[in-house]
């Protein structure tokens, strides 16, 4: 199995570190030729328009969309405004491959970040080991809306958190800042049963 992990900004070491915990090794994804090959991919937190800049300026934006558009990807909290169908407070250009509407920031400033203990879905608890997900959020993405193939694993009250499309899974938390690696597993699941 050959998992990149998007390393232009963030903590990507942090997702590489549970990928290993994991028994997984994972490559950094920095150009168009490191994604040659990969049978997945996350996109970790970071700056959404700063990692559409520096997508751009290496011109790595057209290969990541080509790639993210058939193969297992694992977002969080940038990553999923990156995916993103449409993207507010304030608008900006997007993939567009997660049928979800998102708000930047929707949690607040930095001052405002927490830590909060979630419970699945009954869908997440069944194909995982049950309780509750530790979930941090820092400066976090709100999904207001989610489109009829987009299902919701996780809730923060009315509000998913964490949803899966198909071979994408997005999580607008850090999971990688947990000692939780269920969200990883679910990852690395989803690649081996892609064709």
């Amino acid at each position: 199995m050959n998992v990149g992990v998007l390393a232009l900004q963030g903590d990507f070491e942090a997702h590489q570190r549970k990928l290993a915990e994991l028994g997984t090794v994972s490559v950094q994804v920095r150009s168009r030729g490191e994604l040659a090959g990969l049978d997945g991919l996350v996109l970790p937190g970071g700056e959404s328009t700063a990692m559409l800049r520096l997508l751009e300026s290496g011109g790595l934006e057209a290969p990541l969309l080509e790639f993210v558009e058939d193969k297992p990807v694992m977002a969080t909290c940038a990553g999923v405004i990156l995916l993103a169908k449409d993207v507010r407070s304030p608008r900006q250009r997007s993939f567009g491959v997660l049928d979800i509407v998102v708000e930047r920031n929707a949690y607040g400033r930095q001052v405002a970040s927490s830590i909060r203990r979630l419970r699945p879905e009954p869908e997440f608890e069944a194909r995982t080991s049950a309780g509750e997900l530790e979930s941090v959020f820092i400066r976090a993405p709100k999904i207001r809306e989610t489109g009829p193939s987009v299902d919701a694993l996780i809730r923060d009250g009315e509000t998913p958190v964490l949803v899966e499309q198909g071979h994408i899974l997005a999580a607008t938390f850090h999971p990688e800042l947990t000692s939780d690696l269920r969200l990883h597993q679910l990852f690395l699941d989803k690649i081996e049963a892609n064709p």
